[in-house]
């Protein structure tokens, strides 16, 4: 999670900043639902707790350069963060949703192991939903929201 967060960082400044802080949220809401079901840690569900990271990490890659794309179309910053939430959502749910079917999947046709693995990856990707949707667009509209910016370094 360091070297993800260092890399998110220098790639997106500020808002890697608020990526990293939205990822930590992540996994602790995805070990709170884990404890609160009674699941044991295992390789596999190490495996679906690293995915899901991936998952909010690219999540969060979609909003943020979709944000670049519009602010270097011209756009005001409001309205490019406004863009850019609102066009990766579509990008975002339909690579979740894909892969929710696939954990769907996974649990009905896996063992033991497997079906760990699938029940990580599925609350994961709905944490990650959470956060990257909800919480990421939380922080940047409480920090840039209101507020008169004419450049954003992104």
């Amino acid at each position: 999670m360091l070297f993800v967060s260092l890399f998110i960082i220098a790639i997106y400044r500020f808002f890697g900043v608020i990526a990293t802080v939205a990822l930590a949220g992540n996994m602790v809401m995805l070990l709170a639902l884990m404890s609160l079901l009674g699941a044991t840690l295992t390789l596999p569900g190490i495996a679906g707790i690293v995915l899901t990271m991936g998952m909010a990490v690219d999540a969060n890659v979609l909003i943020f350069s979709r944000i670049r794309e519009e602010i270097a179309a011209g756009m005001t910053v409001q309205r490019a963060i406004n863009e850019g939430f609102g066009r990766a959502f579509t990008a975002i749910l339909d690579s979740n949703l894909t892969t929710l079917l696939v954990g769907g999947i996974l649990f009905a046709m896996g063992t033991g192991p497997v079906k760990g693995f699938a029940v990580t990856m599925s609350l994961g990707i709905f944490t990650s939903m959470f956060t990257a949707i909800m919480v990421t667009r939380a922080m940047v509209n409480l920090i840039f929201g209101g507020r008169d910016f004419k450049k954003l370094w992104i």
